[in-house]
């Protein structure tokens, strides 16, 4: 369901803590002015001074969360304040004086985003918290890139403050247009396929839906060009080199993720069922960043989520002190790779094999996320597509099919057809193209070698999958053979395509016009044909 955000006048109210905000304010009935430090008489002070408190002695825990909510009321947002918080920034969070700001555009504008991005926070976080009591069900939006523009003036204009802080800082000597230039594209994402994400999430915020999006944070973007001699050069975009202001480091989230191994059955004594175990042989960690993503003309503000790989043992100090150098860093380097470029060329066979890494890396951690997430409502499996829903951006994240039933089959120790249930209620799929040749696919023999577990988990759904074509069309064998997620050949190919249809309850296009060209003129995924 639609979260029931909404802006107000009442809302504007700088000093007072939003309606949906923290459910201690609603358990201890505090009034809704209680922040409003000049009309309450509930003043932080008082709630000390009026028992007579030993201040020697912690508060209360009641009376401890009181003082917190105060303290945790939202940032004025006139000129004065702005001013004072644009100065505390850049003289404690960067450790830059007026003279050095009135040098240096770059600290003053990373002054101006950590001043922005504060009031961004409260609405962020009180939007997480309104979404996790009021249980709703949430749409997260899985993309491998996002091309997000700028954030500094999307920011202010979606939270009403371009021209209190054009006026406040104008008074410091500060022209925000001076500034605006100084911000560096984020680098995650290319082209069409990563606008239309970053839009999503927008429209999403905007329109008061509670979503979450999801990607992977990149070293570097795709590449810088640079043209000498009437040739392209392409040179590396370390976007990241003066680091992110928008972003907020989530250390205490991190997730491990699992590569390469066997995949080994055996029968459990008790039941008898078939008990799947995957034996990896390689290990990574991911590491989230969130991103808020801001409504226009709303408290709503939504979270983008960017993981960034890590190795699992940073540093192999037996190796360095035998003299190995390059072997003490080596699993760091390999494990930090995954997430150092978008795209990485896969002409070559490491190039396809970070590639699906690199995928199966993403919803790995992402389907870990949303698991914990669900998990934390109590609520039973069966409940699961009734509070989660999963929306693929292109075949990037088609992986995430088999690692749900992977997770629910293996982890949770669920049924098939249980667990196929769940997903096929859970995921939707955004078809990008229609073109045969450019629809993603990837060897068996990588599978094999990389996700030997999920490879099986395939074969399974293909086979439950051409069970149901062949009772509908007995004697067409052609239409088995396109309609299949495995093409014959040398070496055999996983189409990918094929996978997210079959596995997700709606398809779309990119429009409505690539709506119908996907439902009448797509060839090599005949599915939708068969299946409408």
């Amino acid at each position: 369901p639609r979260s029931t955000l909404s802006s107000s006048s009442a809302a504007s109210d700088v000093y007072k803590r939003q309606e949906y905000g923290a459910s201690l304010f609603r358990e201890m009935e505090i009034p809704k002015r209680a922040t409003d430090t000049e009309n309450s008489n509930l003043k932080p002070e008082k709630i000390i001074e009026k028992e007579h408190y030993d201040l020697n002695e912690a508060l209360p825990e009641d009376k401890a969360a009181i003082l917190w909510a105060f303290l945790a009321s939202y940032l004025p947002s006139d000129e004065k304040s702005i001013q004072k918080f644009y100065v505390q920034h850049a003289e404690y969070s960067l450790a830059q004086t007026r003279q050095d700001l009135m040098k240096k555009k770059l600290p003053a504008y990373q002054a101006l985003a950590y001043s922005v991005r504060d009031r961004l926070i409260e609405r962020w976080k009180d939007t997480e918290i309104y979404f996790r009591q009021h249980e709703v069900k949430r749409v997260y939006y899985l993309s491998l890139e996002y091309l997000l523009g700028r954030s500094l003036q999307n920011a202010m204009s979606n939270l009403g403050l371009t021209n209190q802080f054009t006026r406040g800082l104008r008074n410091l000597g500060v022209k925000l247009e001076d500034l605006y230039g100084q911000e560096t594209d984020a680098g995650l994402g290319n082209g069409g396929l990563g606008r239309l994400a970053a839009c999503f999430l927008d429209s999403l915020a905007t329109m008061n839906y509670p979503a979450w999006g999801y990607g992977l944070r990149y070293k570097y973007g795709m590449f810088n060009q640079v043209v000498k001699e009437g040739y392209q050069i392409e040179m590396p975009d370390f976007w990241l080199s003066v680091g992110n202001a928008w972003e907020i480091e989530r250390f205490d989230i991190q997730y491990r993720v699992c590569f390469g191994g066997t995949s080994e059955e055996q029968r459990d004594p008790n039941t008898n069922d078939v008990v799947h175990t995957w034996k990896y042989s390689e290990e990574v960690v991911a590491v989230a960043y969130d991103v808020p993503v801001p409504g226009y003309n709303t408290y709503n503000s939504l979270n983008m989520r960017l993981w960034s790989s890590r190795p699992s043992n940073e540093f192999d100090l037996v190796s360095f002190n035998q003299g190995d150098y390059l072997k003490a860093v080596g699993e760091k380097q390999r494990s930090e790779t995954i997430t150092s470029i978008l795209y990485p060329n896969d002409n070559t066979s490491d190039g396809k094999e970070l590639r699906v890494k690199q995928q199966y890396f993403f919803v790995s951690a992402t389907l870990q996320d949303i698991m914990r997430r669900f998990k934390r409502t109590k609520k039973p499996f069966t409940e699961f597509s009734n509070m989660v829903a999963i929306q693929l951006n292109d075949t990037h994240p088609a992986l995430a099919i088999p690692e749900l039933i992977r997770i629910l089959i293996d982890g949770e120790k669920m049924s098939w057809s249980n667990a196929w249930d769940i997903v096929t209620t859970t995921f939707n799929y955004t078809n990008h193209t229609v073109l045969p040749e450019a629809l993603e696919k990837w060897s068996v023999d990588l599978f094999q070698k990389l996700l030997p577990r999920h490879l099986k988990i395939i074969y399974e759904i293909n086979y439950n999958f051409l069970e149901l074509v062949k009772k509908r069309w007995p004697d067409d064998m052609e239409k088995l053979g396109k309609m299949s997620l495995i093409e014959e050949g040398q070496p055999k190919m996983i189409r990918m395509a094929n996978l997210a249809i079959v596995g997700s309850q709606y398809v779309n296009g990119v429009a409505e016009l690539h709506s119908e060209l996907v439902r009448t003129d797509i060839t090599s995924v005949t599915i939708i044909k068969g299946f409408p």
